[in-house]
């Protein structure tokens, strides 16, 4: 169920029954010279969606900016500053408790944004409001991508592409991927920016001069089906795993 499309009052009686809400996250950035600086946040949509459609549980309207000032010098990017971010997703999220949600999963595909929404629940967890938690979609499938790509980003790399190939192929400059592998580096190892255990870079541009890593030309729309189905099996099984537990069980352990 996608909340956008219901009139209000066809709403209650989800809300009489149901307590979770699936809330899509990405970002508005530079994804090299192949991807669309939508790449993240229509990948979170198109899982949150998924998600929704296979288990019933509501879906929100996406957030589309994130944690993004690190890839600044590339245009077109957007950003905001991780304070205003996460105060912005608290209060939705304490927007869909008074309505009855008490746990909440952030569908994410920026990496970015990953820190600010585990504050966030952390947050909202301790004053027992709600139970919000992050997911993130490669890291519910390692063990697959790393199967598919030899060199696999993280920033730009095949998985995204591939991920763009398969769910929205027209925004893909598939003739730019060779120039996307060559401009960028491998991997953050082979740019050389981590220094006697210290990572001496701030910016994407820091390491990669056309802001992507990994082999872009590996990406194929077909691996990017196999990765849409697998995580998002594994965001179904989430959903599932988190109506199942009774909301005292998700609060903070008392003091020993």
């Amino acid at each position: 169920m996608y909340l956008g499309d219901e009139a209000w009052p066809d709403l209650e009686s989800y809300f009489e029954s149901e307590s979770i809400a699936l809330v899509p996250l990405g970002s508005t950035e530079q994804h090299g010279p192949h991807l669309p600086e939508a790449t993240d946040h229509l990948i979170a949509e198109a899982f949150a969606r998924a998600a929704a459609d296979r288990t019933g549980y509501l879906c929100t309207p996406t957030i589309n900016i994130g944690v993004s000032g690190h890839h600044r010098q590339f245009h077109g990017t957007m950003w905001v500053d991780p304070p205003e971010f996460r105060q912005y997703v608290e209060s939705m999220t304490r927007n869909l408790t008074s309505h009855g949600i008490d746990r909440v999963i952030y569908v994410n595909a920026h990496g970015g944004n990953v820190p600010h929404l585990r504050e966030v629940g952390a947050r909202l967890r301790q004053a027992e409001v709600a139970y919000a938690i992050e997911w993130m979609w490669d890291e519910s499938i390692p063990e697959l991508v790393d199967d598919l790509f030899e060199q696999n980003g993280p920033h730009g790399g095949p998985k995204e592409t591939s991920m763009i190939q398969y769910l929205e192929s027209d925004l893909v400059h598939d003739d730019r991927l060779r120039e996307a592998k060559e401009g960028g580096v491998p991997s953050v190892d082979a740019a050389g920016t981590v220094r006697h255990g210290s990572r001496t870079f701030y910016d994407a541009a820091d390491n990669t001069d056309n802001g992507v890593l990994g082999d872009q030309t590996d990406a194929t729309a077909e691996k990017g089906r196999q990765l849409f189905e697998a995580a998002s099996d594994q965001l179904v099984y989430l959903c599932e795993w988190l109506a199942d537990q009774p909301f005292e069980a998700l609060l903070p352990k008392e003091h020993v």
